[in-house]
Parts: C-alpha cells; sequence; structure tokens
C-alpha cells in the first residue's frame, strides 16, 4: 500500500507540472499570434498605403490592432487625424485588403492604441535601456488584451536574408496609460542569417536565454518565427535556458519542459538507441 501511494504521489507531481507548462505554452504562443497579427497588418499596410497615398510629409506614424478579429492598420497624419486605414481579411492577402484614404477621428479604441505608442516613443527616447544597432531600427507594436496596455518593440534589420531575435523591450502601463514598467527580453541581439552561403538553406535554430524573468521562449520570438516562416523554412526553433527548453515547430505548436526533465528524456532517448544497437547474448 506504501509503494502504491508513492507511485501515486509521483504522477500527480508529474501531472500538475505538465498542465502548469502547457498553461505557461498556451499563453506565450496566444501573446505570440497576437503579436504576429499586428505587425502582419502593418507589413502589408505599410506598402498599400505608401503605394497609394502621395502627401508623404503629412505622415505622423502607423499601428495595428484588431477590431472585432478584424486585422487593421492605420497612419495617422502629424496633426494626429487617421489618414489612412487598411483592412484584412485573415490571410492577409494584400490583394483582398480594403483600402481607406479618407480624413477621420480616432475612435475610442484607436485613442487607447495610439496613446500607449506615443507614451512608448518617449521612453525610448529618453531611456538608456533600449539600444539601437548598426543597419537595425525599431518596430513598436502596442498590444491591448485581456484589458492589459503592453508595447512590445522589437529590432527589424535592413539585410533581408537575416532574422533579428533579441533586443526587444516589453513596456507595460498603467490604469492610466502611464509607463509603469520597462524590461529587456533578451540579454543581446542574435542575428541570424536565412540562407547560409555555404551550406544553403537550414531546417531550424536554436539561441540561450539567460535574463531571469524570460528563461522560456517570448511571445516576441514566436512572433518573428511566425513571420518569417515562409523565409526560413524552418521545421522547428528551441530555445533553451537554465529553467526551461521550449520548442516550437511550423505548424505552430509550442511545448515547453523543465530542463531537467528534457534532459532526463533525452538520456533515455540516447541510452534506448545503444542499447537497440547491440546485440544480444548469443548474436554473433
Amino acid at each position: 500500500m506504501k509503494h502504491i501511494l508513492i507511485v501515486l504521489v509521483v504522477l500527480l507531481s508529474f501531472s500538475v507540472k505538465a498542465q502548469n507548462t502547457e498553461k505557461l505554452s498556451k499563453e506565450i504562443n496566444d501573446e505570440g499570434i497576437a503579436l504576429y497579427r499586428s505587425e502582419m497588418a502593418s507589413w502589408n499596410g505599410t506598402d498599400i498605403f505608401i503605394e497609394n497615398y502621395k502627401n508623404r510629409e503629412n505622415i505622423g506614424g502607423y499601428f495595428s490592432y484588431l477590431d472585432k478579429d478584424i486585422p487593421k492598420c492605420i497612419f495617422f497624419s502629424k496633426d494626429e487625424k487617421v489618414i489612412g486605414t487598411i483592412s484584412f481579411p485573415a490571410n492577409y492577402n494584400p490583394k483582398d485588403a480594403k483600402l481607406d484614404l479618407n480624413e477621420r477621428d480616432f475612435t475610442l479604441q484607436e485613442t487607447e492604441y495610439f496613446t500607449i505608442r506615443q507614451n512608448a516613443l518617449k521612453k525610448i527616447k529618453n531611456d538608456t535601456i533600449f539600444t539601437v544597432y548598426k543597419d537595425t531600427s525599431f518596430n513598436i507594436v502596442p498590444l491591448i488584451r485581456n484589458k492589459v496596455s503592453k508595447v512590445y518593440v522589437l529590432t527589424g534589420h535592413s539585410d533581408g536574408n537575416v532574422v533579428v531575435f533579441g533586443n526587444d523591450y516589453l513596456i507595460t502601463f498603467d490604469h492610466n496609460n502611464e509607463v509603469k514598467n520597462v524590461e529587456k527580453l533578451h540579454n543581446s541581439m542574435i542575428v541570424q542569417k536565412i540562407n547560409d552561403e555555404k551550406t544553403g538553406q537550414t531546417v531550424s535554430g536554436v539561441h540561450s536565454h539567460v535574463i531571469e524573468n524570460w528563461q522560456t521562449i517570448t511571445p516576441t520570438d514566436i512572433c518573428t518565427l511566425m513571420l518569417y516562416q515562409n523565409f526560413t523554412g524552418w521545421e522547428g526553433y528551441t530555445t533553451v535556458s537554465k529553467k526551461f527548453v521550449s520548442i516550437w515547430n511550423s505548424n505552430n505548436n509550442l511545448v515547453i519542459m523543465k530542463t531537467e526533465n528534457f534532459k532526463s528524456m533525452s538520456e533515455n532517448i540516447l541510452k534506448n538507441k545503444k542499447d537497440k544497437s547491440q546485440p544480444e547474448k548469443g548474436e554473433q
């Protein structure tokens, strides 16, 4: 009876741990997908707007958001009027996008996004935590989910053959949309080539995380992987840290495991392979 109880306790403990990492995986993946949907609207929306709007000096900026699950990219003027609205279908096909160049005021929802975007921009200009590297620029991505206002800051590179992970930041806001906290999500900038000159296209990638509060794959990692998926052809991607191993695949499935569990599983797999490769006694 005692042994049965011990086994039950171990199984229950493992189940709870698995549920915790599954919940964490879902939260991070959902946030990453929301970031991707915003950035995808911005990528395509910028091209469409610039092609059709001729008064470039009047442009004050842009941002994207989900309006009742419809991805929208809006451009505003220097006097803070909306001068362009691009609405996208679920597939983000630019041919199916709807462009509206009528000038109008911000909606209440857009005012919230505009406010945190502008407050984030001020913080970026005045806080030394932000680093701009050569041939890069910041992409400011406001996000309001579950009544929480955030701005993610991602780094884009001018070289079309590279994917940038890291040099990204999270700015959170209080109920008055004032900056509450700023934090780095990666310790440095990681640049990975899409096509290697010697080996051609790779099938996967990996990088490590060392910041204590961001030991798992980040929502910005998920967003970047989704944005560049059609260019990289990566079938999977892994981030490793002292606490977690996060494994993403091209179907956008995410699995997060504790590092010790991952190591134990890997050792068992290797042991089983080794055992199978050894001839049984009596075999020649």
